[in-house]
């Protein structure tokens, strides 16, 4: 017991870092120069983004990916301070980037002093361990900077496991990282194992452990959620759906009055809020659930079924699409391909333009061709003017679905005509169907 003691003492992995679960995790998460002190005060972080495209993505598609790394890393709490792009066939299966791309990244790392650097796709483990050695600051992936971002978002007890359990589930592969200077055999010989070995047995078994515990607590609270769903019977479920940081919460807030968290940053919502809303007389329960987003991680996926299930059981998806966004297209299809992952495609849908009032039709070639009659009038140089409902009516995007509806949540634009088609959509759905949509009155 003494020798296991010591030997324990003697194994200086981080210095300055507990032994317990959480700390295990928090040196994936948090793991920066080995032979730095851990600092108990967080500081301000530096990041350095890096994209592989294949060589045949254009590169307005391939900024526009950066971007919304960027805007993932600043909502972690980093700041960017350069980008890197190296197109190749693809990925180098040691280190993600070619030789010379990797002496780029590392002269501009040491330069600047950048304690992180960030990947725009998944890395292997042997990758993370390569880039770790290679570059000597923290290795970050798409996936870690997505669960990293829940866990800081996550507020339930159920957010919180389900995170927990992503962020497990990324640590086991991994765990050799955290052991290279144990990673050598001492004395050899069949079934003599040496202590790092041993070792990692022994954390990659506790972690299973951990693993089957939060699933089974999982269980648990999908039990209850269950429950409380089912309470809920002989109501119409609608469910807010769609990318993330699109304006599900602010519409949330307009429909139910409730105070839903939102801000103009990524995964501002993670825990799933369902309310009561009443609108002419007609009430359902409305649900705000976290957004998609292209890459999500499939763990994460999984560790949120209990959180999707008010996504599976809803009745009605009001699908909000951010038209402001150059990619709103491609969001779309991100939004459709996780809903029948999901097993939710399926479902009556009403698809909401929301954040008109931030659309500029000439962000892309690709819509000029929609306005140009519009204002054939007007002066080349002057600054496009914003399209009217009529105009937007007008154009392909209200043709993508039946029916389609633009609002601007922020300004509160067209939010009457959004209540009035939700009212008329839940009282077709609702067991019974008494709703009589009252006579317009002429003026």
């Amino acid at each position: 017991m003494a020798k296991e003691s010591k030997r324990r003492q003697n194994s200086a992995r981080h210095p300055g870092q507990t032994d317990g679960l959480k700390s295990r995790v928090a040196r994936i998460l948090a793991k920066g120069n080995k032979e730095a002190t851990y600092e108990t005060q967080q500081e301000a972080e530096t990041a350095v983004l890096v994209a592989v495209p294949d060589k045949r993505q254009a590169n307005v598609r391939t900024q526009e990916y950066l971007d919304e790394l960027a805007f993932l890393a600043e909502t972690a709490g980093a700041t960017v301070t350069q980008r890197f792009v190296q197109r190749l066939d693809k990925p180098d299966i040691r280190t993600f980037v070619g030789e010379g791309k990797l002496e780029e990244i590392k002269a501009y790392v040491q330069h600047s002093g950048a304690s992180m650097v960030i990947f725009d796709d998944d890395l292997s483990p042997s990758q993370l361990r390569n880039l770790e050695a290679e570059l000597k600051v923290k290795i970050v992936d798409r996936s870690l900077l997505i669960i990293d971002i829940f866990a800081q978002r996550a507020k339930s007890a159920t957010a919180q496991t389900q995170v927990e359990l992503a962020q497990y589930q990324y640590l086991l592969p991994r765990l050799t990282g955290l052991w290279t200077h144990l990673d050598k055999q001492r004395g050899g010989g069949v079934a003599q194992r040496g202590p790092g070995e041993t070792e990692i047995e022994t954390d990659r078994r506790v972690v299973r452990d951990r693993i089957s515990f939060l699933k089974e607590r999982l269980k648990e609270l999908d039990k209850q959620s269950h429950t409380q769903r089912k309470s809920r019977t002989g109501m119409v479920r609608v469910a807010l759906v769609g990318y993330t940081n699109v304006g599900k919460s602010t519409i949330m807030n307009l429909l139910s009055r409730a105070d839903v968290f939102a801000e103009n940053k990524l995964f501002a919502t993670v825990d799933s809020t369902v309310r009561k809303v009443v609108l002419d007389t007609v009430p359902f329960l409305l649900a705000d659930t976290v957004g998609f987003i292209r890459k999500l991680p499939t763990r994460l996926i999984e560790s949120f079924k209990s959180t999707l299930d008010e996504v599976r059981e809803a009745d009605l998806l009001v699908h909000v699409v951010d038209i402001s966004h150059p990619s709103f297209e491609e969001h779309i299809a991100v939004v459709n391909d996780t809903l029948k992952d999901i097993q939710a495609a399926d479902k009556p849908m009403l698809l909401v333009f929301n954040k008109i009032d931030q659309y500029n039709p000439e962000a892309e070639t690709e819509r000029r061709d929609d306005f140009e009659e519009m204002n054939e009038d007007e002066d080349e140089d002057a600054p496009a003017l914003r399209p009217s409902l009529e105009q937007l009516k007008a154009t392909y995007m209200a043709k993508l679905h039946d029916p389609v509806i633009f609002i601007s949540a922020k300004d509160r634009e067209n939010i009457d005509e959004l209540r009035a088609l939700l009212v008329r959509h839940v009282a077709a759905l609702s067991p019974n169907n008494w709703y009589t949509p009252a006579p317009e009155v002429e003026e």
